[in-house]
């Protein structure tokens, strides 16, 4: 049954190298490494210097951008088992553009096999920079400074998250959450499903009951053949309250 997830990341100066690496599912020396949930990889709207290559983009984030600023971010969104792989990849791009725009991005979906329930678990990751392209070339150290208003040729691509107070971030979070929760409705309703995710929490909703928390593999091989029993009866429970 299709659920929704969304959580939106910062990542500081020194990890964005790593980060896409790991969404790759590329090792610190380049090779692909044995990862078979990796299904689909993609990127975009890279600067010229970058030369096609995202990894590399996001190495000169690392290296560039400002001591306290963010050198990525990322959105990680639940994807609906309902769709096949080609609308999942479908769905995902479309993700992507609506939430990203025309920033420098790397996304990726996995499919790993949940701990508890034995189903593929597909799930995108899309990281990017907040630097907005304007036509003009810059080299790599050039991009990543400050914005020069006066004179946008002579400084770096300007940010477009920067100075925000926090109430109008919590409303841009939650505008996001509502524009991906109708895409994916509009996709499940195009391939002819009947299932709908809702974007609420919920307390929002009405429901009197706490949500799941994540318990992640280690935490579930050490439970007994009774608390993973527990645990699907109260998603089946869940299930039939929504």
């Amino acid at each position: 049954m299709a659920s929704f997830h969304l959580t939106i990341k910062n990542g500081k100066k020194g990890t964005a190298a790593t980060h896409a690496a790991y969404i790759a599912r590329e090792d610190k020396h380049g090779k692909n490494q044995e990862k078979p949930d990796l299904v689909t990889l993609e990127h975009g709207n890279l600067p010229a210097w970058a030369n096609g290559d995202p990894l590399y983009f996001f190495k000169m984030s690392d290296a560039e951008e400002r001591v306290n600023g963010a050198a990525y971010r990322e959105l990680v969104v639940a994807l609906p088992s309902e769709l096949t792989k080609v609308q999942r990849d479908e769905l995902a791009l479309e993700c992507v553009k609506q939430q990203i725009g025309d920033k420098p991005f790397l996304f990726a979906i996995h499919s790993p096999i949940a701990a508890l329930g034995d189903v593929p678990q597909d799930h995108l990751h899309a990281m990017w920079s907040d630097r907005v392209p304007d036509g003009i070339e810059r080299s790599p150290s050039q991009f990543f400074k400050r914005y020069n208003t006066a004179k946008p040729e002579l400084g770096g691509c300007k940010k477009d998250s920067g100075g925000k107070p926090p109430a109008m971030m919590k409303e841009a979070i939650k505008t996001r959450r509502e524009k991906c929760a109708a895409l994916q409705n509009d996709y499940l309703e195009k391939y002819g499903h009947t299932a709908r995710v809702d974007h609420r929490t919920n307390c929002e909703r009405g429901i009197d009951k706490e949500p799941e928390k994540h318990l992640g593999a280690a935490a579930i091989k050490i439970m007994t053949a009774d608390e993973k029993a527990q645990i699907k009866d109260n998603r089946k429970s869940k299930k039939q309250i929504e």
